[in-house]
């Protein structure tokens, strides 16, 4: 206390310097503060999600004791008592691991994207509620038998099961972020409709011939346009998609085989056309984000279709092994997803009888009950895509509410769909349809397009009928196998308890949708192939162009019987390989395709599989070997080319030089593949992108074979391109020489050793939803990479890039597999990326890296093996103690 006649003290007078340096601690403490906060939440957060994957849990519904064995990649192996538990216990399993991306595919399956995601998903979802996917499902679901209902409805009780122990940011990460502009949000029960809705996601992913179909369309009306006549618009478009090289390359089934007969499935009768369902005899013919267009949009979910989308499988006998008995590997090659498509699981009854039959292990869908590929105590079995044309595209002339029909007006079907949308009004839409199936165009704009100019594209043959409508206009209709009801989702189930060839057929006969190559092996020693699923029967027309539906006559008048569907048991080969080539030669009875891929991943796998074959017996690291090799059958040519042809400059020269002791494999080490792949792309761009009428540019493997045509004729006329004044081949080839180079020289600098293809073609795993939200920081909660890779475009490590937009790895091996026959336990795997969908944990991405550097590890299936694998053991038990 100071009197007044005090004189009170200075105030204290700190340096400037001090005060700013005392408030600036301040303010960084209290960042610092808030961050640890927010670390701490978002850790909290994020952890919260991770399921419990030891101890015991209790669960309602269950009817006896089920355990959940881990391996230190956090793969499971289910085992119970009955069926009921068992798939019950892989539902609440893949919910553990996996529910958001289940709850996301069905919003996208159902088209209910934008109850998730707002205003911006209602175009996917207008396309796909036209498609009615969801209906099909529905279809399905009701037309199940019994037992397989079972199945379905057990697994939807788990995934419901785990529903009722957590809510919000406590299923997934994504729920959290979704919670901040969409609060009112909550994830409904699991139905099995949900889960065979999925079943006509991987349809539409390997839906084939939709976009050749329609860019040959869009081609002929430009041709037209730009003054060609119907001769060079026809011969044009029969240069840029060329039949199948039969000459070069093999198909599946080469020769005749004979097989025990056997009977299938009464359901199967259901799609075909042949009264008699019994296979009378066993032959062969000669073996967050938006879609820049929607009909990509169910492919967001296992990765945008491109370049790559297929598969590789083969098989091998014992008369080739080191053990006698057969080796079968398989790569379904699919769109980078991030978590990977594939979800790997054991599931095993604890005492395999008639009631309990299954003791199988391999690869499932998340949402799916079931295992998908993979192998049982006796038979293993790969898929690859049959590439077979199973969607067409009609043309329908439309006056008002009704389209024309073999002379007469019909009405046009019509049904109205409500889409909800997330912070925004319901939109209505009017879904319209004829007698093919759903009109698409006024929804994508390529279909639109082809609506609004079809005459160039259409036959003009003497059936067409002269049907004069002038007021009519045109619209585009789509015809597809997985839009009528199917029986894949039985078939699942039917292929996991196989024992031998004859069951492997029935189940194949309900393998409808989508069609697929089926390889086949046993611990008998005996190898097989079916080609399965429901295969159309055309009648005036086959589906290389879109058709006029106003004529029956370009109708489908039934699918393939069964039993005449290309088969193969034990070939003298001793192998058979699929790698969407084509099945069989043209003299088959019935049309397939012919828009097979071009056969260069099938014969380099034949060509390996003989030379080594020849020299020892091969093993599972063959196999393994084979599914990795990187050979760029283009590259070799482009090589070869340049021998004689006179580039400018001394980069562009050393760069050439580099070709010279090229192995033409695409390792990511490479600086000679990376040169190779950047000249490929700066070629296919000069000679068909760059012109005055620009020429399509998609599918390298089809490119392969029109510019492996050219190159043996120097005086086609395409060689020739005014746009960028070349004249000739070996300008073109110098002036894209040149220009690869500077392209990789700013890419990578000018030291062409230092080069790389695996940096250039690396893989960015991206989040299906929040992975591309526009937000950095959400963004990198959910995506990983990029990781350098190997392989490219049509070869047998088929990792590939869009020609034209980038040389980033798209689509990739989605998992690889070697079975060994001998001893299941040796058999090897790897997939994408990991067993769990939750960001940051430790199975999330955990894979990759040796995915990417061709790595497998063991497959433990016995039970000796798996008790051994086993690092962590959860076991469920019925609540309340019921039996």
């Amino acid at each position: 206390m100071t009197t007044d006649s005090e004189t009170p003290a200075a105030p204290s007078r700190r340096p400037l310097a001090a005060r700013i340096g005392r408030i600036a601690f301040l303010v960084v403490a209290a960042i610092v503060v808030v961050a640890v906060a927010a670390a701490l939440f978002v850790t909290w957060t994020i952890q919260r999600s991770f399921p419990q994957t030891g101890g015991t849990l209790a669960l309602d519904g269950l009817k006896a004791e089920v355990t959940v064995q881990r391996d230190d990649s956090g793969i499971p192996t289910i085992t119970a008592d009955s069926t009921h538990d068992l798939f019950y216990a892989e539902g609440f399993v893949h919910a553990q691991d996996r529910f958001f991306e289940m709850d996301f595919r069905r919003h996208v399956t159902a088209g209910r994207v934008s109850e998730m995601f707002g205003e911006s998903q209602v175009g996917t979802d207008s396309f796909l509620r036209t498609l009615g996917w969801r209906d099909v499902a529905e279809a399905e679901v009701a037309a199940m038998d019994e037992t397989t209902l079972g199945y379905y409805e057990a697994y939807a009780d788990g995934v419901n099961a785990y529903l009722s122990t957590r809510s919000g940011a406590e299923l997934s990460l994504e729920y959290a972020v979704i919670g901040m502009q969409n609060p009112d949000y909550a994830p409904e029960p699991w139905t099995p409709a949900d889960s065979v809705a999925w079943l006509k996601a991987m349809a539409w992913d390997l839906r084939t011939n939709i976009e050749d179909e329609t860019e040959r369309a869009l081609l002929a009306a430009d041709l037209a346009a730009s003054g060609s006549d119907t001769a060079e618009t026809q011969a044009t478009i029969e240069q840029l998609y060329p039949p199948y090289p039969f000459e070069q390359n093999p198909v599946i089934v080469p020769k005749i085989s004979s097989v025990p007969a056997t009977e299938t499935d009464a359901d199967a009768a259901a799609f075909t056309t042949d009264a008699d369902t019994g296979i009378q005899k066993a032959s062969t013919t000669i073996e967050w984000q938006t879609a820049s267009d929607v009909i990509e949009a169910a492919s967001l979910l296992v990765g945008d279709v491109g370049e790559g989308i297929g598969s590789n499988s083969w098989v091998v006998s014992g008369a080739l092994t080191e053990s006698g008995l057969p080796l079968l590997s398989n790569d379904p090659h699919l769109g980078a997803a991030l978590p990977s498509v594939w979800y790997q699981v054991q599931l095993k009854c604890s005492k395999v009888t008639d009631s309990c039959p299954f003791d199988v292990g391999g690869f499932s869908f998340s949402g799916l009950p079931g295992i998908v590929i993979g192998h049982n105590q006796q038979v293993a079995w790969g898929f690859t895509n049959l590439t077979t044309d199973v969607t067409d595209l009609y043309v329908e002339m439309i006056e008002g509410d009704q389209y024309w029909r073999d002379g007469a007006l019909v009405p046009i079907g019509e049904r109205t769909e409500t889409i909800e949308v997330a912070g925004g009004d319901d939109v209505t839409l009017k879904v319209r349809s004829t007698v093919h199936g759903p009109i698409i165009s006024g929804l994508v704009d390529d279909f639109t397009a082809l609506a609004e100019d079809p005459e160039p594209a259409l036959p003009t043959l003497p059936t067409q009928p002269a049907v004069s409508a002038p007021d009519h206009e045109y619209a585009v209709s789509l015809r597809w196998t997985a839009l009528d009801p199917g029986t894949a989702s039985t078939a699942i189930f039917a292929l996991a308890t196989a024992k031998d060839f004859d069951d492997f057929r029935r189940a194949a006969s309900l393998f409808d949708v989508p069609a697929q190559n089926l390889i086949y092996a046993d611990t008998a020693g005996n190898i097989g192939y079916q080609a399965p699923g429901r295969l159309p029967v055309r009648g005036a027309g086959d589906g290389w162009m879109p058709q006029p539906g106003w004529d029956s006559a370009y109708d489908w008048t039934g699918f393939i019987p069964f039993e005449d569907l290309p088969v193969s048991y034990n070939p003298a080969s001793g192998y058979i390989v699929t790698a969407n080539n084509a099945i069989v030669t043209d003299d088959y009875d019935y049309f397939l395709s012919k828009d097979w891929d071009y056969g260069y991943r099938a014969a380099r796998i034949a060509h390996l599989i003989e030379r080594r074959s020849a020299t020892a017996p091969l093993t599972a690291q063959d196999m393994r070997d084979i599914q990795m090799d990187a050979e760029m059958w283009i590259g070799k040519q482009l090589a070869a080319a340049l021998v004689d042809v006179e580039v400018s400059g001394a980069g562009p020269r050393e760069a050439v030089e580099l070709l010279r002791g090229w192995d033409a494999q695409n390792e990511a080490s490479s600086a000679a593949a990376a040169y190779a792949n950047v000249l490929w792309s700066n070629l296919v761009q000069n000679l068909f992108a760059e012109r005055e009428q620009p020429l399509p540019i998609d599918g390298q493997g089809r490119l392969f074979t029109v510019v492996g045509a050219l190159l043996d004729d120097p005086s086609d006329p395409l060689w020739t391109n005014t746009a960028i004044d070349v004249a000739g081949m070996d300008e073109m080839l110098a002036l894209s020489a040149e220009e690869a180079y500077d392209e990789l020289s700013g890419l990578q600098g000018t030291a062409v050793d230092a080069w790389n293809w695996g940096e250039l073609h690396a893989l960015t795993l991206t989040s299906s939803t929040l992975g591309e939200s526009g937000i950095a920081p959400i963004e990198w909660l959910f995506n990983r990479g990029p990781y350098p890779v190997s392989g490219g475009a049509s070869v047998v490590d088929a990792t590939g890039w869009k020609l034209g937009a980038s040389y980033a790895t798209t689509t990739v091996p989605s998992m690889r597999m070697v079975v060994d026959l001998s001893d299941f336990d040796a058999s090897t795997w790897i997939h994408l990326t990991g067993a769990s969908g939750h960001a940051f944990h430790e199975h999330y991405t955990d894979q990759t890296e040796r995915w990417a550097a061709g790595v497998q590890q063991p497959w433990a299936f016995s039970a000796k093996a798996v008790d051994a694998a086993t690092t962590q053991t959860l076991v469920l038990t019925p609540a309340g103690g019921e039996d």
